[in-house]
Formats: structure tokens, C-alpha cells, sequence
């Protein structure tokens, strides 16, 4: 394997690796502040789409973990971005929270359930039979399909929950169309989040927990991959993959010395 150049810039899944059900992990509060400290550009990700970046980093905050708004993207901004580029100034019927709505807001989207350009589906706690009947026959009547993420279920202290990649099967089961999913494992949100912040793939590092989500969409954007097992992935789960991370670690304090 060809020697990489050294990493200058970070992205990090956020559940999982600097925190657990609420919880920050150890060392996650090292982690975020030696990035700060040395300037090197970084970006927290999630594939949730329901909180926006100052909620986001309200909720980092009050567990120690100070991370700038400005370096949170999101399942939902890399949507917003993904349809300004396809469809400026376009309408959309959403099924999603506040994240998803203030980003297209943001953009200039029109949020209708009068012939939309499209179905954009994101992550609730509270999804409707009335929402998705009408998703399904504003799909069925032309209106394209784009879904923030394809996972599949969320984490809670309960036990999970269904998430995007569930419902998204739902209303494909009842059209027969297939979303486009924007969010991890596309390459295409860890490429709009390095260009955010002005970072090369050859030269930038993605720290994750999951191997279908985060590993392979580091992976396919050409990136150096950290596998943490302070998340969903146990260790003996990773040989089932076909493809493996640059290196497995216990946890996100055993790389504050690569910073």
C-alpha cells in the first residue's frame, strides 16, 4: 500500500465516537480541543438531519464538547446543497424536522405539497400515515425522491429506533421508486464537506464507528479511515466487510496524538 501524505485535516462521525447516548466519550473533549488549538480544519458529521448546527452545538456544549457551528455539517445541509446544485430556487414536500427545513429554507427552496420537484424525506421522531400517504402519491404523480440518509435505525436508551433508510423502504415498497440517498455512505457529503472547509481528500482523515456508513463513505472519497469501537461496531464485525479501515482503534483518545 502506498505511504499517504500526512493528515491535515479531520472529519469525525459525531454519535458513537464523541459521544454515546448522551454521553461524552472519554477523551472526545481532548480530541476536539487539540483540533481547535492546532487550526488544522475539521468538520463534525451527522447523518441525522433533525437538529440544525446551532442546535447541534448547543447540545455538544452542554456536554463539554465545544464545537463552532461553523464546523458542524449535516445530513440535511449536504441535502440543501446536493438540490441547489441540481434545482435552484425549486419546491420540495418535506418530511423532516427543523434541520432539514431551515436548510432549505436556506436555500431558497419553497416547501409545498402542491406539485413539488421533489419528495425529500428526512429524520423525525414523529412520522405520519397522513405525511407518507402523501409522499406516495406525490411520488407516484412525478415528484422526485431524495432521502437525507439511508440509515436504516437511530440509537436510543431505549433500544433503536426506526430511522430514514426504514421509511424511505416504506414509500419505495408502495411506488417502486428508489430514493436518492445524499447523506453517508455517499461520498458525495464527505466531498461537499471537505470543499466547505477548503480540505483535499489525499490529506484528510475520517473517524467513525460504523463500517457501512462512515468507513465506506471515507473510503470512497479517498480518504484515511479510523474505525472507534465505542460505537456500533464490534471489533470481530469488521472482517464480514469486504473492505477494512486504515487502522481500528479503541477509542477517539488513542488519536489525539496524530493531531
Amino acid at each position: 500500500m502506498a505511504e499517504r501524505k500526512p493528515i491535515e485535516s479531520w472529519l469525525t462521525d459525531m454519535d458513537g465516537v464523541l459521544m454515546h447516548e448522551g454521553i461524552p466519550v472519554p477523551g472526545a473533549d481532548t480530541f476536539i480541543k487539540r483540533l481547535r488549538e492546532s487550526g488544522k480544519p475539521f468538520l463534525v458529521l451527522t447523518n441525522n438531519s433533525i437538529y440544525t448546527p446551532r442546535d447541534l452545538h448547543a447540545r455538544l456544549a452542554r456536554i463539554g464538547l465545544d464545537v463552532p457551528v461553523d464546523n458542524i455539517w449535516t445530513s440535511a445541509l449536504a441535502t440543501a446543497q446536493f438540490l441547489d446544485d441540481q434545482r435552484p430556487g425549486g419546491t420540495a414536500y418535506v418530511i423532516g424536522e427543523a434541520g432539514l427545513t431551515t436548510a432549505l429554507h436556506d436555500i431558497g427552496y419553497v416547501l409545498t405539497d402542491h406539485d413539488p420537484d421533489y419528495v425529500v424525506l428526512g429524520e423525525t421522531r414523529t412520522y405520519s400515515f397522513e405525511a407518507l400517504t402523501k409522499a406516495i402519491r406525490l411520488i407516484n404523480a412525478g415528484a422526485r425522491f431524495i432521502a437525507t440518509n439511508p440509515d436504516e435505525t437511530g440509537p436510543s436508551a431505549e433500544g433503536a429506533l426506526p430511522a430514514t433508510g426504514s421509511v424511505a423502504a416504506l414509500i419505495t415498497k408502495a411506488t417502486g421508486r428508489e430514493p436518492y440517498f445524499v447523506g453517508k455512505p455517499n461520498p458525495l457529503m464527505m466531498r461537499a464537506g471537505l470543499n466547505a472547509i477548503g480540505a483535499h481528500s489525499e490529506t484528510s482523515a475520517m473517524i467513525g464507528d460504523r463500517m457501512d456508513t462512515d468507513v465506506l463513505a471515507g473510503l470512497e472519497a479517498g480518504m484515511e479511515t479510523f474505525l472507534v469501537l465505542t460505537g456500533l461496531t464490534r471489533s470481530e464485525e469488521i472482517e464480514l466487510h469486504p473492505f477494512r479501515p486504515s487502522r481500528v482503534v479503541d477509542s477517539i483518545a488513542d488519536l489525539v496524538e496524530l493531531i
